[in-house]
């Protein structure tokens, strides 16, 4: 990891991180730290108003404090966007309509986005995985089939910005790429 993290200084580029209650913890914190390493800033956001708790094994975890409010939260003050997994917190952003409006406004622009694990979920609600090639965690294959995508079981998949893992198994992997796209910038073929 050092060595993408070494090409790819990300200082001056800010991050946001987009959870609800629920979200994996590790899915949160190691890209995270990969994102700090690399000099990006990144902001929680969140439709919860001061903290959000997070999912760690089989039991609720940390809390971690909410930076920018999700009513608040522009995507023109940020350079990508994170979406961690974990079943209740995709699940969770996917009722809230400006959740999915912010999620579609960085595919409108061409901005990098990443998502692993159910965080993909919420990628079928904004329309943006018709006629690209994903991952995700495995139950959420047929969803994501029948929006359009084409499903893929490999650590780490790339198309045009869009940057998707299954698992936290997989969080080096996908820390390499989210930091390498966030580097290359706007993508043309990252589309909503």
């Amino acid at each position: 990891m050092q060595k993408v993290i070494m090409k790819y200084n990300l200082k001056g580029k800010k991050v946001a991180i987009l959870v609800a209650q629920g979200f994996e913890q590790s899915e949160l914190e190691q890209p995270l730290q990969a994102l700090k390493r690399a000099g990006a800033r990144a902001d929680i956001v969140s439709p919860e108003p001061d903290s959000v708790r997070s999912w760690q094994d089989d039991a609720l975890g940390d809390l971690f404090a909410v930076d920018v409010p999700l009513h608040k939260a522009r995507e023109q003050d940020y350079d990508a966007l994170l979406l961690p997994g974990g079943v209740m917190n995709p699940d969770r952003l996917r009722t809230f309509p400006e959740a999915v409006n912010f999620v579609r406004a960085f595919f409108e622009v061409g901005k990098p986005v990443a998502a692993i694990c159910h965080g993909p979920q919420l990628l079928i609600d904004a329309d943006v995985v018709r006629g690209r090639t994903l991952t995700s965690y495995p139950s959420l294959k047929t969803d994501l089939v029948n929006a359009g995508a084409h499903w893929v079981d490999e650590e780490v998949v790339v198309d045009e910005g869009l940057v998707t893992s299954r698992t936290p198994d997989d969080l080096p992997a996908f820390n390499d790429k989210l930091i390498e796209e966030i580097g290359e910038g706007v993508h043309e073929g990252q589309h909503a």
